[in-house]
């Protein structure tokens, strides 16, 4: 069985991410949405939130039940995760080429702390290319219509945590 792991922080999930993660689920036996601990960044959900509304997004899509997708979370290094679920691919989604930068980067750490792990860029569908989680807050923030680029129930939770009414 040919496994792979999305892991990010998913601050919340996006159509984008959704984007990437139904291509991977057609490449793979098996994919993990891994929501991520980032103690770079400043989450707006902590990781449980970020974790259900990426199963209820996915779920929302239709993506869950049947499907070789599965939705977990880890506060650690990715590889180590991997390891502990012997898993070699790392799926990374791209938007633009100012991502390609910081992807390499993290390709390079990842291959440093385990040489067996290899990783696979995926470009967003061009539909899904600006959209990022810190646009998508900073749109519900000024009360603008995201529904195109998150799930109804990552909008509505975008609303409630910024106190945004509809």
């Amino acid at each position: 069985m040919t496994k792979a792991v999305y892991p990010g922080t998913f601050d919340p999930i996006t159509r984008g991410h959704l984007d990437i993660l139904m291509r991977a689920a057609d490449v793979f036996d098996q994919v993990t949405l891994l929501v991520l601990s980032n103690t770079q960044k400043k989450s707006m959900f902590c990781l449980e939130e970020r974790a259900r509304l990426a199963k209820a997004a996915i779920d929302e899509c239709g993506l869950l039940g049947g499907r070789n997708i599965i939705v977990d979370s880890y506060d650690g290094v990715t590889v180590r995760y991997l390891e502990e679920h012997d898993i070699r691919v790392i799926i990374r989604g791209l938007r633009a080429v100012s991502d390609y930068e910081y992807e390499i980067q993290l390709f390079l750490a990842n291959k440093y702390l385990d040489p067996k792990v290899e990783t696979l860029l995926m470009p967003t569908s061009l539909r899904y290319q600006f959209v990022s989680s810190s646009l998508m807050k900073e749109m519900v923030s000024f009360g603008l219509d995201v529904s195109e680029f998150v799930t109804p129930t990552v909008e509505q939770a975008l609303r409630e945590k910024l106190e945004v009414k509809q």
